[in-house]
């Protein structure tokens, strides 16, 4: 992967953590991006395996069997085809959460995703973990299975950790 390839989003300190900002132009309506970020089986092409209840106060669980981490959620927005919030977090833990909207474009969907981190946290290893989940969700859309692209991951995360440290 080149740098012409890698487009970062941006990060910030907030008072309370870190808000993560990621965007993304996939050339395909809204109605193909959502369902690919809210149906059972696309979710595993991209992200991991799950389920996303549509409503608000609707259960969220997303299971990474291989690293043994599982989100067990709650919706907390939702807009049909707009915007779905939830907690990128299980139980007792710090609420993280997850913003993802989507935008219609004359050529395609623009979708935006916010991450907001408590303090304390790895925020650079969490924003550079979406940019390869989001460019496999690039190619989940084009029907082309990936891997997890783990170079652009370490090229990301030494990127916003720079950011963090300026």
């Amino acid at each position: 992967m080149d740098d012409e390839d890698f487009h970062p989003g941006t990060i910030q300190r907030l008072d309370t953590g870190f808000e993560g900002r990621l965007e993304r132009h996939y050339p395909h309506d809204p109605a193909t991006v959502w369902a690919m970020l809210t149906e059972p089986q696309h979710l595993p092409k991209w992200l991991a395996p799950g389920t996303i209840e549509l409503r608000q106060g609707g259960a969220v669980r997303i299971d990474f069997a291989d690293s043994g981490v599982v989100i067990d959620s709650t919706v907390s927005a939702i807009t049909p085809l707009q915007t779905l919030e939830y907690s990128w977090s299980s139980g007792q833990q710090p609420m993280r959460p997850l913003r993802w909207d989507l935008h219609p474009e004359p050529d395609g969907t623009r979708l935006a995703l916010t991450v907001r981190l408590p303090a304390g946290e790895d925020a650079a290893k969490a924003c550079a973990g979406f940019e390869g989940h989001l460019a496999m969700l690039a190619a989940a859309l084009e029907d082309v299975p990936v891997r997890f692209p783990l170079e652009l991951y370490l090229q990301a995360r030494k990127h916003y950790q720079a950011l963090l440290d300026a």
